[in-house]
């Protein structure tokens, strides 16, 4: 079972440090792992490193919406809202249909006849654009709702805040899951995959940029890894990699987006809702047990790593999607609470709401390639454009991109399985529930997570505080998905952080424990993990009661580094 497991990293630091790559990718966001994807089945030596775990940054605080962004059609944007929708289909259809779902919503309308025509308007295009690829776009068109239909769908909204609506799909994805996937995927077609692994500097021949200085953080260890191209996939973090390059293309701003966690049983309804706001939209999103409430759109300056959700944002949120709701949410009623930032490519306006959601492509020197922008939707589209900007650089005939073509590890053959859940459930008798829940996360690898409860059958209990994840998934994260620290179990291989009441505190060290055995803790280790999580969860709940983001980020950074 190599995958990202400890095997896997060694072998792969090994070879950055003794060969030369074609492309080192750095940043293991999505934007990043899809260029290690795109790069490693064209063929090219290809390695790609992460200061921390696998979608640590924007990548896992998502709306976890894959869409093709209905606001932008307003905004004229046909371009982005068509490559978007298209994006979509492949990814529900051919390329994660383990991972992708469809996602059913409401647009409402308040103005009968007016709004009804305009906003119809806008979804009969985006249901036209999403046929444009080629494929059918793997979700239905839009519809109609009376007010009648409207109260059988949703019957916790207020029953006169609306008039009707428009119910139209898009899709949602779990993104932490995704990018984790989508590296492993990159490290099956031979890319060298290191987390845990910051660059420090970048190394130059005269103008030319040819490799980078390393810091293994685990070992504490620096080295070199020498490269015929370098990518900087950073995210918000682009401006620290053109400082070292001494460039500046162009800007990136960070915009915090904040997003609230609610019980399913909160609100009743089998549909989405998105809002329009005086800023921009806000959604209500249907999560397995839970709701997601998102999201805000503020400037930030601060810590990128740690960006803090205040009582601010989350008062902000709760009285918008109280406006429509019958019974009101209240502080009480809220399970978890995560801020990501957006890496918004900067213009003249000073709203980051306004910011451009397209992506750049630039190579500021020879030998180095950023890009930036863009939305965790396109992710392979911008992959795709950043591999082309290699490959001139590498002045040498490169295929084309195949990655429209390519399933992510698990994919092949999910379909086959989801409809043999049952008898796969009474060969290992455990419910049939439970086998859904690991095909959905982890496709036809849902056999490899059940071979270890077949070998340890207590490793089919739930982990403490959790409805969903097994000890099992605990083990297999550290042994095949990359996971090095407790939190990158609890946070990002399962959503224990944000879905558990607790935050995933009681689990914290049943799960070390689990990892132990897989990355030879001992017992000072064990604890030393479970203290490290426990001061996290209590420094972000801390901090969600402070006003501003300054005093929210003070308390936030309280909580040690693993």
């Amino acid at each position: 079972m190599g995958g990202l497991g400890p095997d896997g990293r060694a072998a792969a630091l090994a070879a950055l440090r003794e060969r030369e790559l074609d492309v080192l990718v750095i940043g293991g966001g999505i934007v990043g792992a899809g260029t290690a994807l795109d790069a490693a089945t064209r063929g090219l030596a290809t390695g790609i490193v992460e200061a921390r775990d696998w979608g640590a940054g924007t990548s896992s605080r998502s709306s976890k919406l894959v869409h093709g962004g209905i606001r932008y059609l307003e905004q004229l944007d046909f371009r982005l809202v068509r490559e978007a929708l298209i994006e979509r289909g492949l990814l529900l259809q051919r390329i994660a249909p383990h991972l992708v779902k469809p996602v059913k919503f409401l647009y409402p309308v308040r103005v009968p006849l007016i709004e009804r025509f305009y906003i119809g308007a806008g979804m009969t295009l985006y249901d036209l654009f999403s046929w444009t690829g080629g494929r059918p776009p793997g979700v239905p068109h839009h519809r109609h709702l009376t007010r009648r239909q409207l109260a059988k769908a949703a019957p916790d909204l207020a029953p006169d805040a609306f008039r009707g609506g428009l119910v139209y799909y898009d899709a949602q994805v779990d993104d932490a899951r995704y990018v984790a996937s989508l590296v492993r995927t990159a490290a099956e077609y031979g890319a060298h995959a290191a987390s845990r692994v910051r660059v420090e500097g970048l190394i130059r021949e005269g103008a030319r940029v040819v490799g980078v200085e390393a810091l293994d953080r685990e070992s504490g260890e620096t080295f070199t890894i020498r490269a015929r191209q370098v990518v900087s996939a950073t995210g918000v973090w682009t401006d620290e990699i053109q400082g070292m390059a001494g460039v500046r293309p162009f800007r990136v701003r960070a915009s915090k987006g904040v997003h609230l966690v609610v019980p399913r049983d909160r609100i009743r309804g089998t549909i989405g809702l998105l809002l329009r706001t005086e800023k921009s939209v806000l959604f209500l999103i249907p999560w397995g047990r839970h709701w997601l409430i998102g999201t805000t759109d503020t400037d930030w300056h601060l810590d990128l790593a740690h960006p803090a959700a205040t009582a601010a944002d989350i008062d902000y949120l709760l009285a918008h999607i109280n406006t429509v709701l019958a019974t009101p949410l209240t502080r009480d009623d809220v399970e978890g609470v995560y801020a990501g930032l957006r890496p918004l490519l900067a213009g003249e306006s000073e709203e980051t709401s306004k910011l451009s959601r397209e992506h750049i492509v630039a190579t500021p020197l020879p030998g180095l390639v950023v890009v930036a922008g863009g939305k965790f939707t396109t992710y392979r589209v911008m992959a795709k454009d950043t591999v082309d900007a290699v490959a001139r650089g590498l002045d040498r005939p490169t295929p084309v991109s195949v990655t429209e073509d390519i399933g992510l590890t698990g994919a092949e053959g999910y379909r086959a399985a989801w409809n043999r859940r049952g008898r796969i459930a009474r060969r290992h008798r455990i419910p049939v529930g439970a086998v859904g829940h690991l095909l959905n996360r982890y496709g036809t690898h849902a056999r490899e997570v059940l071979a270890l409860i077949r070998e340890r059958p207590e490793l089919a209990e739930l982990l403490p505080g959790s409805e969903d994840y097994l000890m099992a998934e605990v083990v297999y994260a550290a042994s095949a998905e990359g996971a090095l620290h407790l939190d990158d179990v609890l946070a990002r291989r399962t959503r224990m952080s944000i879905e558990a009441w607790d935050r995933g505190v009681s689990a914290a060290p049943v799960a070390a424990s689990l990892m132990a055995e897989v990355l030879g803790w001992d017992e000072a280790r064990i604890a030393h993990e479970t203290e490290r999580y426990t001061e996290r969860v209590a420094a972000e709940r801390a901090s969600q009661l402070e006003h501003d983001d300054a005093s929210a980020e003070r308390i936030r950074l309280k909580a040690r580094e693993v």
